[in-house]
Formats: structure tokens, sequence, C-alpha cells
């Protein structure tokens, strides 16, 4: 079994991947700004903020993955791609692979196609900034990070979130940039993004590369 780090491991996708990873008998710890108030029995939890770099080499030099699943919200808001920034150079130095929960907006209708970030009409104002940031990650900084970092960022489908947590069907399917369901975007539940998360984590198929997951 795999030692893996979750970096935001109490939110949304990270508390779900996180769950997935330790009823497989992962070694799992959940790192995220607090501490949550329902705790997994065998998972580890550390309280510390991400833009600490020496909390984030702490959990990060041990392990043999490591998960982002981090919110460019509140605190992160202005932060979040230096946080990144952080992560994938410790990441880099300590030899682990690296993998990204991203976003929707950051696919692509067609291969080649502009991403749908371009065109935001869709998404409401107030998101704006934040799918942005996100799709940055994807669009510039991975691609620009050294050859020798290995790292995953997965786009889940369209309906995606707390809002919408839908029910485990136990299946997926795994596509490329390219949004499995481009016209309104198809919908995947927490629980089985993160069976398709862990899938994608412990098959090691996938290497800096951009991927989606949706029904």
């Amino acid at each position: 079994m795999s030692r893996i780090t979750v970096i935001g491991g109490t939110g949304y996708a990270g508390s779900a991947i996180v769950a997935e990873a330790a009823s497989r008998g992962h070694e799992v710890t959940a790192f995220s700004r607090s501490l949550p108030d329902s705790r997994i029995s065998n998972v580890t939890y550390v309280q510390g903020d991400a833009s600490d770099e020496a909390a984030l080499a702490t959990v990060i030099a041990n392990a043999d993955a490591v998960v982002g699943a981090l919110s460019p919200r509140g605190a992160l808001a202005e932060r979040f791609r230096d946080v990144y920034h952080t992560i994938a150079r410790l990441a880099d130095a300590a030899t682990v692979p690296l993998f990204i929960v991203g976003g929707y907006s950051s696919l692509r209708p067609a291969p080649g196609a502009p991403r749908f970030v371009t065109d935001l009409s869709h998404a409401p104002a107030d998101y704006h900034a934040e799918l942005t940031t996100v799709a940055a990650l994807v669009a510039d900084d991975l691609p620009a990070t050294p050859s020798t970092l290995d790292w995953v960022f997965v786009s889940p489908a369209g309906t995606f979130g707390a809002h919408a947590p839908g029910e485990r069907l136990g299946r997926y399917r795994v596509g490329d940039d390219v949004a499995l369901e481009p016209h309104g975007g198809g919908e995947i539940s927490g629980a089985d993004y993160a069976l398709g998360f862990v899938d994608v984590i412990e098959s090691g198929n996938h290497h800096r590369a951009h991927i989606n997951l949706g029904y």
C-alpha cells in the first residue's frame, strides 16, 4: 500500500479522496487548515497552513503520492498559484508524483479547441476569478515545471461539488483534456470522482497529463 498525502484533505473533493484511499488500505495523511469534526480512524490528520513551506515539506517528504485538493478561496484566493508552485517544487525534490483536483472549465470542447475558461459567459460572474485561477495551473504553471515532476491534473465533469454530491454508482469514464460531455458538462458524484481519482493514482498510467472524469 502507498503513503498518500492529501493537501486540502478536509474539503469536499479532498475528504472524498481521503476516504476512498483509506478504505483501500493506503496510509493516508490529510493536511488542512482546520481539523474535521468527524475523523476516519486510520487517517492521520495534520493541521497546518498550505502557505507554510516547512509544514508542506514535512507531509510531502515521505509520501508516495501527493494530492492537491485546494480551492482559491478565502486566505488562498491571492496565493493559490504560489502555493501550488511550492507544492510542485517540493514534490519534484522528493521525487513524488503530484495529482491535482482540477475544474471543468479547464477542459476543451474538442481536440485543440480553446479551453472553456476562455468564455465564462455560462458561469456566474462571482466565480470567474476562481475558475480562471484554477485553469491557469494546467494551462501555464504545470507545463512549465521541470520535466522531472510527474503530475496529473484531474478535472471533474461540469456538475460536481458539494451543491450536487450525488450517489456512489461505482463507475466512471476517463477522458483526456477534452470534456467527456462538452455540451452541458455532464456530472459525477463526489464518491465516484474519488473512486476514479484513486484508481488513477494506483494505476500510474498518466504522466504530465490533463484528464477528466465523468459518467
